[in-house]
């Protein structure tokens, strides 16, 4: 709520104090023009899909269908919560909800096979952040809108930044399951395995059915939110019979308040955004830089460092609604650089504040969710935030990886 307020009353000071209040008329059509786009619908869609999935029994049944291909590793648990994410992010796209409904699923049961309570809920945090890369994406759902780039091409140009980090975290879990000695997982025999597979089968169709969809052409990213948010529906109700019509109300309500929420936010940055614009802060911002550096894979690494200081202090969402319409036109028209490859860097690089303090909502949602303090997680989820910075530097200097499918 502090984000919706400072962005709106800083807009109305600027009007007043600049003594030219004519600007008070456009002041509302801004607010609604920030908000007024086809593909902001896919938001409230996806956190919808995500609700149903929780309350049908789908992540139960994913997780159960990752033990099929990780289970039987050394720490494989640990394999089965990331791969678990991987799948959850292909559907959810929020970090926040995918953190509280993983942590709830994962950790317990990590917890009870001997894992140090910390690692449990840090790995989980972690997978949070292949939420904003794996499409879909409502990151890139907003940097598609306020870029003006098809959301569909965004959502491609995460898939293989989205392995990187996925097998760095692997990379991660491994190295940690041999220093800390882990337990060596077990392979579920023939019978479970099939029933895994069986019962995974249908929540497993949901990811399928979006990426698909979109990669064929055949729905939209909103179109296909509203498929998934169909399917997680039908399947929970009919398919596992965990979902019941009594509890829609709630789902309903509680996705209302929450995308009502950003898209407030998205509303009240808008306008700010507005202002910036109108006091050429872009053109002076543009002006630094330029005496800076002329490299652009300098320039990406000045924006990476700056925007981990302010992801640390400012929301994700509201941080991108404030940072684009500045930086990408300098971006492109200065240093070459391809929105693309600037969306993916920057979406990555503001999610890191979701677990870095002191701000941090993804860090204390995993410590409600498991009762480990803040800073005790923050600390185990350190050498995971050491590889997504390494992924970042990787994407900023090489843009094929984020490219190669557009």
């Amino acid at each position: 709520m502090s984000y919706l307020f400072v962005c709106s009353l800083t807009a109305l000071w600027y009007i007043y104090d600049s003594g030219n209040l004519v600007l008070l008329d456009s002041y509302p059509q801004q607010m609604f023009s920030a908000i007024e786009s086809y593909g902001l619908l896919a938001i409230p869609l996806f956190m919808l899909a995500g609700e149903l999935m929780n309350e049908g029994g789908l992540t139960s049944r994913l997780i159960n269908l990752a033990r099929i291909f990780v289970g039987g590793f050394r720490g494989g648990l640990a394999y089965i919560s990331l791969v678990s994410n991987m799948m959850m992010a292909a559907i959810m796209g929020s970090a926040v909800s995918q953190i509280a409904i993983m942590s709830r699923a994962m950790v317990p049961a990590m917890e009870r096979e001997g894992y140090d309570k910390p690692y449990a809920a840090a790995i989980t945090a972690a997978g949070g952040l292949l939420s904003p890369i794996i499409p879909p994406s409502m990151l890139f759902v907003l940097f598609g809108v306020l870029a003006q780039v098809p959301i569909a091409e965004m959502f491609i140009a995460g898939i293989v930044p989205g392995l990187i980090l996925s097998f760095m975290f692997c990379l991660v879990i491994s190295i940690m399951g041999i220093i800390y000695e882990y337990p060596k997982g077990e392979w579920p025999n023939k019978k479970q395995a099939l029933n895994y597979l069986l019962m995974g089968i249908p929540a497993g169709m949901i990811p399928i059915i979006i990426v698909l969809g979109i990669f064929l052409g055949l729905a939209t990213p909103t179109e296909s939110a509203a498929l998934a948010s169909l399917s997680a529906l039908l399947i929970g109700k009919y398919v596992y019979k965990d979902l019941k019509y009594s509890q829609l109300f709630d789902i309903l309500k509680r996705t209302a308040m929450n995308s009502g929420m950003v898209l407030l936010l998205i509303a009240a940055a808008g306008v700010f955004g507005w202002v910036i614009i109108f006091e050429q802060v872009p053109q002076q911002l543009a002006t630094w830089i330029a005496s800076k550096t002329n490299d652009p894979f300098m320039f990406l690494l000045m924006i990476v460092a700056m925007l981990l200081l302010v992801g640390m202090v400012i929301d994700g969402v509201a941080a991108l609604i404030l940072v684009v319409p500045i930086l990408l036109p300098i971006a492109q028209t200065q240093y070459g650089i391809d929105a693309y490859q600037f969306g993916v860097v920057v979406c990555l690089t503001l999610v890191l504040g979701l677990l870095t303090p002191p701000v941090g909502a993804g860090l204390f949602v995993s410590s409600a969710m498991t009762g480990v303090p803040p800073m005790k997680v923050f600390m185990s989820l350190l050498p995971f935030l050491f590889v997504v910075i390494l992924t970042i530097i990787l994407l900023s200097w090489k843009p094929y990886l984020v490219t190669v499918f557009l």
